[in-house]
């Protein structure tokens, strides 16, 4: 996941934010606690999306709650599965 820093946190350590993007880390910019922009290495090539990276680029709008329980991995399901049958699966 990536690491969130406020635009004023930002500005006091610039240079240490830059090293860690160069280091492969994505470093989400929030401007009054919604995300922004992000900063990260050049060559991110790893075909993930985070929520981060959708609110920073404005396809979606973060919740404005943070202390919701975390989103669950998503469960691997075939194609044609029925559902009442990987719900029953999932709740035992």
């Amino acid at each position: 996941m990536s690491d969130r820093l406020g635009i004023r946190e930002l500005r006091g350590d610039l240079a240490a934010t830059v090293r860690r993007a160069a280091a492969g880390q994505r470093v989400v910019i929030t401007v009054g606690g919604t995300p922004t922009a992000l900063i990260g290495p050049v060559d991110i090539d790893d075909g993930r999306v985070t929520l981060d990276v959708l609110a920073a680029a404005g396809h979606i709008v973060p919740p404005r709650r943070r202390d919701r329980p975390p989103v669950p991995e998503p469960i691997p399901a075939w194609v044609g599965s029925r559902l009442d049958r990987l719900l029953r699966e999932v709740r035992g």
